[in-house]
């Protein structure tokens, strides 16, 4: 029972991360806060989203992100505004563009060189077979023949 216990709590410590005091009274507007947070990555946690950690950074960047929709920024301008700041590490997602996009294309673009260089590799092996047969005389095609029967 003390083992469920200690694992619904461990399990509900993100709940407890937006704190009362700093969630907003327009539940539209916080709405809009926690949709942008939780794309948000805390720069002390890592993999983890601002609205998820308990860190002191997450937390300012919570109060940070609620100021920006009180002074009447959409969305996209709270986002643009925190990664100006932060860079675009700071996105859970990051944006497929810009440099970003050496990144996102990077992976396919090797993928497809790879191939290639194996494509080659393989055509040129199997035309040095057959050109490596064609220059065998008859006598020495005879004893190939009789070692591959061995």
């Amino acid at each position: 029972m003390k083992r469920l216990i200690l694992v619904l709590c461990v399990l509900a410590g993100p709940l407890f991360a937006v704190q009362p005091d700093e969630m907003l009274d327009d539940p539209e507007l916080e709405a809009r806060a926690r949709e942008i947070s939780s794309g948000l990555r805390c720069l002390v946690c890592r993999n983890e989203s601002i609205d998820d950690s308990n860190a002191e950074l997450a937390g300012d960047l919570r109060v940070l992100v609620r100021e920006r929709l009180l002074a009447g920024d959409s969305n996209e301008e709270v986002v643009d505004y925190i990664v100006d700041r932060y860079g675009e590490y700071v996105l859970l997602k990051p944006r497929a563009g810009g440099s970003n996009l050496v990144l996102w294309l990077a992976g396919p673009a090797m993928l497809l060189l790879g191939a290639g260089i194996g494509f080659v590799f393989v055509r040129r092996r199997s035309t040095a077979t057959q050109e490596a047969e064609a220059t065998l005389t008859d006598e020495e095609q005879a004893r190939l023949r009789e070692i591959m029967k061995e």
